[in-house]
């Protein structure tokens, strides 16, 4: 009889990628019922997924009582936050606990969290205002306190987000950050294809891969190298600029300044992973399921930058 797997942020970018992964997967596919969480059963992409035979729920994380049905009877739970939705630390380590609570009482058997290191804690209070980071690794460190048997994917920085950092200006574009271009690491990672493939190792690893963090990201990228490969694919000119904190702080709206100014500063020291090598975390991985390259994403998106 299939497993029940509950997968929230159904219809987004990582969960989206979970349930694409594991009904691609011809023994996962079989030996799970994939339960899908959304707030909205009726949206097309809602619809989408219940045409591929997924069970669709309705169900939200603002409470432990409301997160609960999502959760009962299903084995492994994947659990996506978007701090972005709200911009609140608070209201996304609410959600997160509610979840954990819930899959508790529930005696879901493996959660699998997407979450991020705390860089206050690893820059030693450098930098203290990375709060989409810092609130997940909050969510983390209470479900392990919880004793619900956990894994934890962190996802890389997202490969799209360079539609928006890659400025044009004429015809150049221009990655200006105020980091050593050649010495920031940037693990990238395109998390709409890849989520899953990090997800469906830490469930076929199961329950070695209890307490562990996997690393969801391709390789670790300089600056520099992230405008070469660019050039390389699209034949477009593009350059580098490093630039004062203050003038990259300027190009952003001023509630997310600071936070964005000390993420980008978290690539170059003391790292966003904290330096951990990715090796481990890719071996985890089925050799089918390598993840995408830059250069990949690049070719497949050339018409969005």
């Amino acid at each position: 009889m299939s497993q029940i797997l509950t997968v929230f942020g159904a219809t987004g970018n990582q969960g989206g990628s979970v349930i694409k992964s594991i009904l691609a997967d011809p023994a996962l596919s079989k030996q799970w019922k994939i339960r899908a969480v959304t707030r909205d059963p009726t949206k097309p992409a809602a619809q989408a997924l219940a045409a591929q035979g997924v069970e669709l729920v309705t169900g939200d994380m603002s409470s432990t009582e409301a997160a609960l049905p999502a959760v009962t009877g299903a084995h492994t739970v994947f659990l996506v936050t978007n701090f972005w939705e709200t911009m609140s630390r608070t209201t996304e380590v609410a959600q997160g606990k509610a979840v954990a609570d819930a899959s508790k009482r529930a005696g879901v058997q493996h959660l699998i969290f997407s979450s991020l290191r705390d860089v206050t804690q690893i820059s030693d209070g450098r930098l203290a205002h990375v709060s989409h980071f810092d609130g997940k690794a909050e969510i983390e460190q209470y479900i392990r306190d919880s004793g619900v048997p956990a894994s934890f994917v962190l996802a890389g920085l997202y490969m799209t987000n360079f539609f928006q950092m890659l400025n044009k200006q004429g015809d150049t574009y221009t990655l200006a950050w105020p980091v050593d271009m050649t010495q920031a690491q940037v693990p990238l990672f395109d998390p709409a294809e890849d989520t899953g493939k990090f997800v469906k190792a830490a469930i076929k690893h199961f329950p070695s891969s209890v307490g562990q963090r996997i690393l969801a990201a391709d390789d670790y990228y300089s600056p520099q190298r992230i405008v070469d490969e660019f050039h390389e694919v699209t034949g477009y000119k593009v350059q580098t600029a490093r630039i004062p904190e203050e003038v990259f702080k300027s190009f952003l709206p001023a509630p997310i300044a600071q936070e964005m100014l000390e993420n980008i500063l978290l690539l170059e020291d003391p790292g966003y992973y904290a330096g951990e090598s990715l090796a481990p975390s890719r071996e985890l991985l089925d050799e089918s399921d390598k993840p995408t390259s830059w250069k990949e994403f690049v070719a497949r998106h050339k018409e969005k930058f």
